[in-house]
């Protein structure tokens, strides 16, 4: 089966294709810069990546204990309460039958 061209007239088929596209590598001549424009090593910039993410993690995880103390404090509450009545009912001196 022979493909249709794509400037066929009549029917639009999609996706359109940019058949003049060039990549733009006529200008690239096989060097790279290490630095890329900066004057720190790849070790430097993943030192300080690795450390910006440990310091926004210590964050989300101070958060999330906060958050757990209080849900824990909420949850220990009732218990307390029954702790402290019993033992006021305990101490009046009356006997349990």
């Amino acid at each position: 089966m022979k493909p249709t061209s794509p400037f066929a007239a009549g029917k639009k088929r999609f996706p359109q294709t940019d058949y003049f596209f060039h990549s733009g590598f006529g200008e690239w001549h096989g060097y790279s810069s290490p630095y890329d424009g900066e004057d720190r090593s790849e070790f430097r910039n993943f030192y300080n990546l690795g450390r910006e993410f440990r310091i926004e993690a210590a964050r989300e995880r101070a958060k999330e204990m906060i958050v757990f103390a209080l849900v824990v404090l909420a949850s220990a509450w009732p218990v307390i309460y029954m702790v402290v009545t019993v033992v006021k009912l305990l101490g009046k001196g009356r006997p349990l039958q």
